[in-house]
């Protein structure tokens, strides 16, 4: 008859959890406590916008946002009628729909030809190849401001050099077309090169596999390299999204101000009033502007911290 000995490391309990509750909430405090400084910081002129969001008109220009918590339960003093006429009145649901028509293709735009790129950088051999990359990298530190006269120039002309047309005179200025394109060109550095980075980090047993089997570059795109980029894409995604839908200077300048293509930061910076003299209705029209927005980024949160930190470390 033998016995068996335990071996002691198959029962050591990690010391994560041989710790108490109030042991782990002061470990590493004065990171947390920083974290939540920054939260109160951030959240603080939020809360007064949402409260400002539901007072009423006069309360606004006459009393501070903090004075509603003396009386929270006095109903008297919050009313609804400042969403109703944002909504109603102001042009808001056309600017909704204005500003999809505009965020989604800038978005998917940028994201399917950066995928592509980045595949090529990673995985195919051709010559300056490095150099290429390295280019479009350095496309990064182009300012969007310094643009905007030469891109009104060739939306409006075109562009030829020696002879040859390179981008054809299609009048782009005032259609969703040219914001597009202007998003989409800013936004491509910096979609190569993340995508790039984790498309690079993949095991390179996967694709070897796969070519042995004889799939095609474009097979392997579709079928391997895309399903497993999702983190990386999600990533990006919110970047993007985030940047065009919050935009207000390209918009401004190739669409125009005209209330059938305006977007909605547009219709936001008008809510205002010429005198600013109606600053309630801006509070409302910002977290109108707000919910798709969060939305988007709850949605696909949990991808994003694993796409920006895919590809910093191979393992």
């Amino acid at each position: 008859m033998t016995t068996s000995v335990a071996d002691p490391q198959a029962t050591e309990v990690p010391p994560e959890q041989q710790k108490g509750l109030a042991a782990r909430l002061w470990d590493r405090w004065p990171v947390k406590l920083a974290v939540a400084v920054i939260i109160i910081i951030w959240l603080i002129p939020t809360l007064g916008l949402l409260i400002s969001s539901f007072r009423q008109p006069d309360a606004v220009k006459t009393d501070g946002w903090w004075t509603v918590l003396a009386n929270p339960f006095d109903f008297g003093q919050w009313t609804f009628s400042n969403y109703d006429n944002v909504l109603s009145s102001q042009g808001f649901g056309n600017a909704f729909l204005n500003s999809l028509a505009v965020t989604i293709p800038a978005t998917i735009i940028p994201i399917t030809i950066a995928a592509f790129a980045a595949y090529a950088f990673s995985w195919m051999e051709f010559k300056g190849r490095q150099i290429m990359f390295v280019v479009v990298v350095g496309l990064l530190v182009v300012p969007l401001q310094m643009a905007l006269i030469p891109l009104l120039r060739l939306y409006s002309s075109g562009a030829s050099i020696f002879g040859v047309t390179v981008f054809p005179d299609l009048d782009l200025n005032g259609t969703y077309m040219a914001v597009w394109l202007a998003h989409a060109g800013f936004g491509l550095p910096l979609a190569v090169y993340l995508l790039r980075n984790y498309i690079g980090s993949l095991p390179s047993s996967i694709i070897e596999s796969a070519k042995i089997d004889g799939a095609t570059h474009f097979e392997i795109f579709t079928r391997l390299i895309v399903p497993l980029s999702v983190p990386a894409l999600a990533s990006f995604a919110i970047f993007q999204f985030l940047w065009v839908w919050n935009d207000l200077l390209v918009a401004l300048v190739f669409l125009g101000g005209t209330p059938d293509v305006r977007v909605v930061t547009q219709a936001l910076q008008e809510l205002n009033g010429s005198r600013g003299q109606d600053w309630h209705l801006l509070t409302a029209g910002a977290f109108v502007t707000m919910v798709l927005p969060l939305t988007v980024f709850f949605a696909l949160q949990r991808f994003f911290v694993r796409g920006l930190t895919a590809g910093s470390v191979k393992g």
